[in-house]
Formats: C-alpha cells, sequence, structure tokens
C-alpha cells in the first residue's frame, strides 16, 4: 500500500514540501513522516498541520491528493520511486529530479522538471513556463530525462538544456529551446516567437503550424530521419498519447542558430516539392 498525502488545508499563503521524496522517507514511521517539516509560506510546519497521512512509504510510492495548485516543490530532488499526482499541482514539480517517476493527472505550474538529471515525468494536462528549464544564473537546464506534456506549455520551454528529452503534445509560447546546449525538444502543436534563438546544438522538432524562424537558421532538405522515428517510438512506449496520429517522415531541417556555430537543428512539417 503507498504512502498517501491528502491535502487538507485552504489556504492562499504557498505551501512548499520539497525534500518530501518517496526515497526520503521509504525508512520512516508514519509518526516521523507526519513531523517532516515544510513551509507554509515563510513558517515552518509538521506536515500534519496541512496534510493526512496513511498507508505504508517502504515500497517507495506515494500518492498526492487535493486542491494541490498552491503546493509547490512536489517530488523536488527524488532519486527512486513514484510519485502520482491526482489534479493540478504547483511550480516546480520534480525539480532537479535525478530518477523515479512523476504521473500527474492535472495541469501544473512553472519551473517542470527545472534542472532535472533523471527520471520521467508525465503531466496529463497543461505545464506553465520554464518546462526542464535552467534557473535564473545558472549554465545549464536539464541534464538528464524525460519530460512529456500533453497539453499546451508556457514560454522558454527547455531553456539552456543540456540533454534529455521533453514533448510538448498541443502547443508551446515563445523561444523554445532558448540558448539550448543539446536534447531534443518535441512540439506537436504550434509556438511562438524565436524558436532556437542561440542554441548551440540539439534538436526542435515542431510538427504543427511552422513557425517563422529567425533569420540565423538556413533552410535544408526535406528529409526521413531514422533517429526521429526511433524517438516517436519511445515517446509511443511511455505513452505519450500525442505521437498516435503523428508521422515522423516528411520533415523539413533547418541549421542554426548560425550565431552560435549552427550545429543545432529545427524539424518543421513543410510541404515537400
Amino acid at each position: 500500500m503507498p504512502l498517501k498525502l491528502t491535502y487538507s488545508q485552504t489556504t492562499s499563503v504557498p505551501v512548499e514540501i520539497e525534500g518530501l521524496t518517496p526515497d526520503a522517507v521509504r525508512s520512516l514511521s508514519l509518526a516521523d513522516i507526519e513531523r517532516f517539516e515544510i513551509f507554509h509560506g515563510n513558517v515552518k510546519l509538521p506536515l500534519a498541520e496541512m496534510f493526512q497521512v496513511s498507508g505504508d512509504a517502504s515500497d517507495g510510492e506515494m500518492d498526492v491528493e487535493g486542491e494541490l495548485d498552491g503546493v509547490h516543490w512536489i517530488g523536488s530532488g527524488m532519486t527512486e520511486g513514484e510519485i502520482r499526482i491526482h489534479g493540478n499541482a504547483g511550480r516546480h514539480i520534480g525539480s532537479e529530479m535525478k530518477g523515479g517517476r512523476i504521473d500527474v493527472t492535472g495541469d501544473v505550474g512553472g519551473w517542470v522538471g527545472a534542472e532535472m538529471r533523471g527520471g520521467l515525468i508525465h503531466v496529463r494536462g497543461r505545464a506553465g513556463h520554464l518546462v526542464g528549464a535552467a534557473y535564473r544564473g545558472s549554465p545549464r537546464g536539464m541534464t538528464g530525462g524525460t519530460i512529456l506534456v500533453e497539453g499546451d506549455a508556457g514560454n522558454e520551454v527547455g531553456l539552456s538544456m543540456r540533454r534529455g528529452m521533453i514533448a510538448i503534445g498541443g502547443d508551446c509560447g515563445d523561444v523554445p529551446g532558448f540558448n539550448m546546449i543539446a536534447g531534443s525538444i518535441f512540439v506537436f502543436g504550434g509556438c511562438g516567437v524565436r524558436p532556437g534563438a542561440g542554441m548551440r546544438r540539439g534538436t526542435i522538432g515542431i510538427f504543427g503550424s511552422s513557425p517563422v524562424l529567425l533569420p540565423t537558421f538556413k533552410r535544408g532538405a526535406a528529409c526521413d530521419l531514422v533517429f526521429l522515428r526511433m524517438a516517436f517510438r519511445q515517446l509511443h512506449d511511455l505513452g505519450f498519447g500525442k505521437v498516435a496520429d503523428a508521422e515522423p517522415s516528411g520533415v523539413v531541417l533547418h541549421h542554426g542558430d548560425l550565431l552560435e556555430g549552427g550545429r543545432g537543428e529545427i524539424l518543421l512539417r513543410e510541404a515537400v516539392g
């Protein structure tokens, strides 16, 4: 039986449960978990003042329930185990995550998977800004793992990402892949302005409506890429719904950002001929 946390409060003040992960509490009793310190604004409180705690932490699984829009840092820093979030959740979900899996049935706020190093985050709804991004002032964002967002996402998806894969099922905002160092971003809808600005390497695939690219990207050939078929198969195997009707062939390759050496690539679904 998994550990179950039920959020039982109503407050406009942010609640932060950073560090409360399956690997961190696996050996603790329920009484010890109830005493785990969290933040309500800038005030430290025991977990039991905000959550009802039940179940068993020893199997490395955790269910989190309730109106969680104002609850932040769920799964931050986790290294193993599984967290299932039932409904919407706040910001920084899976931030700096190293391993394990987080499933969210609803929407999440910004910074989901920020500076993630490994593991899997699957969001069935929408996500805010800065999916898999670097925190301000940090040289690198996501350096490993996979983030799947079935719905739309905000601006700066994959900011300064170094490795890993991000897939957005709907539209995303401006500058996906901004200052991207490496890795893969796939957007199955459209996107806002300046995708790939400042990217050095890596791949951005935009399979919905094609955006206007910066003049520092050079059009290449229409192609059928083997690696793209492999990536689509991986997404299918992970249960990413939006890949089911997508065809990986017939994309046009664009090289850039030429101001950063031109070793990155943006794939667009354009008419061939």
